[in-house]
């Protein structure tokens, strides 16, 4: 199968809105709106194709986006210089295929040309997502806060990781 990764384009948001509705217990809702807005902003909105069909997604924002999430007001309010990953999704019936690892792959790559030092996220640890904790793990993301959120129905992992000064 071949896999490759492209900018999301407006006539991809009705696959990027279904794969983050079959996703919403682990993030946040997400209306056709709200991510044209998100999109607008995003320093990083790409997909992860097989064999051409949209099988995932990554939206990414940098340091002053008009972004009133509670987690990416955390780091603006912390930090001027970051990228903040707000969602990456993978359709379900290709989870655990390397996608996620490719787009992360990717943005990394991105943020290290740009000189970008701290790309951050947060993962919910009440109730636990286990597997993203394990995959930023695998990236060397390590906890630097932590917050309830969602009017305190859940808590959030805020996570770092410090990328090496380009040379």
């Amino acid at each position: 199968m071949n896999r490759t990764i492209r900018d999301a384009t407006d006539a991809d948001f009705t696959a990027v809105l279904r794969m983050n509705r079959e996703s919403e217990t682990v993030l946040s809702p997400l209306s056709r709106d709200e991510l044209q807005i998100l999109a607008a902003q995003a320093w990083y909105l790409r997909l992860a194709c097989f064999d051409g069909e949209v099988q995932g997604f990554l939206l990414a924002l940098r340091a002053g986006a008009a972004y009133e999430s509670p987690n990416y007001r955390w780091f603006a309010d912390r930090f001027d210089d970051f990228v903040y990953i707000d969602r990456i999704v993978i359709d379900a019936t290709v989870r655990h295929s390397g996608l996620a690892t490719l787009l992360y792959a990717d943005l990394l790559g991105r943020a290290r040309e740009l000189g970008v030092a701290r790309v951050t996220c947060e993962y919910d640890i009440d109730p636990p997502n286990e597997a993203s904790r394990r995959f930023h793990d695998g990236f060397g993301f390590v906890e630097i806060g932590s917050q309830r959120v969602a009017g305190g129905k859940k808590a959030v992992s805020l996570q770092e990781l410090r990328l090496p000064a380009a040379r």
